[in-house]
């Protein structure tokens, strides 16, 4: 399985991925939209997105909806990680096609409890 790891802050990437390693995933990197937009074309397997709402260059909600736009990601599950934790902002990411939500700062715990929700559970 592999995972995008979409965010502006190293420490942040640095903590999702090595989680997410730890979990058995494969990450690749980006440190916003436009990269991880360049990068998603590149990439020849990706399983599942991590993306940061507030970012330079490319925010998370455009990301998300430059992937929906696309058909051929139609079906790739997409969770937005943000310290955005007001309903309205939850509405829209889910509404523009985020999959699901995790608000900043979060545990290891919480992070495996939204990918059992999206259907990566333990294998």
């Amino acid at each position: 399985m592999h995972v995008l790891v979409v965010d502006d802050s190293k420490t942040i990437r640095l903590f999702l991925s090595e989680q997410l390693k730890t979990l058995g995933f494969e990450v690749t990197e980006a440190d916003d939209g436009r990269q991880a937009l360049s990068r998603l074309k590149k990439m020849s397997q990706v399983d599942l997105v991590l993306v940061d709402w507030n970012m330079p260059e490319m925010d998370g909600l455009s990301f998300v909806r430059a992937v929906r736009a696309q058909s051929a990601y139609a079906a790739l599950p997409l969770m937005m990680v943000t310290t955005n934790a007001d309903i309205a902002h939850i509405s829209l990411a889910l509404a523009a096609g985020a999959n699901e939500y995790i608000m900043k700062p979060f545990t290891a715990d919480i992070l495996r409890e939204k990918l059992e929700l999206l259907g990566f559970g333990r294998e």
